[in-house]
């Protein structure tokens, strides 16, 4: 299943760092930027995590949260986000049923190699829970600013 711009986002209650729990109502009335990334210390997802964190103030300012998601344990998140003093909540979707609610969870190739893995995918959410933006095949450099651009544009 394909989720598409102007779609209802799926409902869902999944565990993050620290014990806690996420649900989609948990960003009523506020902008949600929910990223899928592979995999919790990687070069890539690392420097995605440390720009999101490096934007909150500004992302908050923007009447907007952000989450990560990835299938990493809530034990894998804690020890990611105590590394690298990250300020975002992880979600942990080991069972795979958010990824595959918002479709990033794709065939992938490496090395000749075909495999199941996550899409570094970003979606924005409305404050009543439609999607407004999506980016597929997301490449780290200047991600975040392009995030924050959607963001701004929807104030203007």
């Amino acid at each position: 299943m394909m989720i598409s711009i102007g779609d209802n986002a799926p409902q869902f209650t999944l565990s993050t760092n620290g014990g806690g729990q996420f649900s989609l109502a948990d960003a009523a009335g506020k902008y949600l930027i929910l990223y899928f990334y592979p995999k919790d210390d990687t070069p890539s997802c690392t420097k995605e995590a440390i720009r999101f964190s490096e934007e909150s103030a500004a992302l908050d300012a923007q009447n907007a949260m952000v989450v990560g998601v990835s299938r990493d344990t809530v034990k894998k998140h804690d020890k990611f986000i105590g590394k690298y003093d990250l300020r975002i909540p992880l979600i942990s979707d080991e069972e795979g049923s958010l990824c595959e609610a918002f479709g990033t969870w794709v065939e992938k190739s490496m090395y000749g190699k075909t495999y199941m893995g996550i899409e570094r995918a970003t979606f924005l959410i409305s404050p009543d829970g439609k999607v407004l933006h999506m980016w597929r095949k997301v490449k780290v450099p200047g991600h975040v600013e392009e995030v924050l651009a959607q963001l701004q544009s929807l104030k203007s």
